[in-house]
């Protein structure tokens, strides 16, 4: 099982970081393959509504030249996308933004010549989120547009793990978080194997 973790956070040792060790800690020990992709290291343009993509039914066909073919390669061949990101201005960072542009219109034929396939069909897709409100106020939307992502682009939603940073005043990880992130874990490893019986 390999999971292909997206991470949107500019901060390398910020409170999505923080969230994600965790996680990645109980995915090692539940035996699946993780590989952590830094957005912020990678160069993904903003789609251009060009089109191109849209005529070309089996593969990406995007016409610009960045990391994004390699990164949603990625996403193709793992059995789990898991978006981390921190939520800014009630959605996810710009990077992240730009690549999930790009992989639901390239990754979905629906405006070419001929119809096409979807890309990502069948994949499922899980979000780590941290905000500065309580989540059913701050992450809210990014969870509805992720889920509204999913659905266009015949994915599984299987939820959002999310915690709120109360500022500078408190440490932001503490056993509840760090506890509730490893059941997330291990939520999706059993939905997984659950399906697989």
């Amino acid at each position: 099982m390999k999971f292909t973790i997206l991470m949107g956070s500019p901060r390398p040792q910020g409170n999505t970081a923080a969230l994600l060790a965790p996680f990645l800690e109980e995915c090692r020990f539940l035996g699946i393959q993780t590989q952590c992709i830094h957005l912020y290291d990678k160069k993904v343009g903003p789609c251009l509504g060009c089109m191109a993509c849209q005529d070309v039914p089996d593969s990406l066909g995007c016409v610009q030249k960045d990391d994004f073919a390699q990164i949603f390669q990625e996403m193709e061949d793992c059995d789990v996308i898991v978006l981390a990101t921190p939520v800014y201005a009630f959605f996810c960072t710009a990077p992240m933004k730009a690549l999930l542009d790009r992989a639901i219109y390239a990754g979905n034929k629906n405006y070419g010549r001929t119809k096409g396939a979807a890309l990502l069909n069948g994949k499922r897709v899980a979000s780590i989120v941290t905000c500065g409100y309580r989540p059913d106020r701050g992450a809210d939307l990014w969870e509805e547009g992720l889920r509204r992502w999913c659905k266009h682009g015949k994915a599984e939603y299987l939820g959002m793990f999310c915690r709120r940073d109360l500022g500078k005043s408190e440490p932001f990880m503490d056993e509840e978080k760090e506890s509730g992130v490893r059941d997330f874990a291990q939520a999706i490893y059993l939905s997984i194997r659950m399906e697989e019986v």
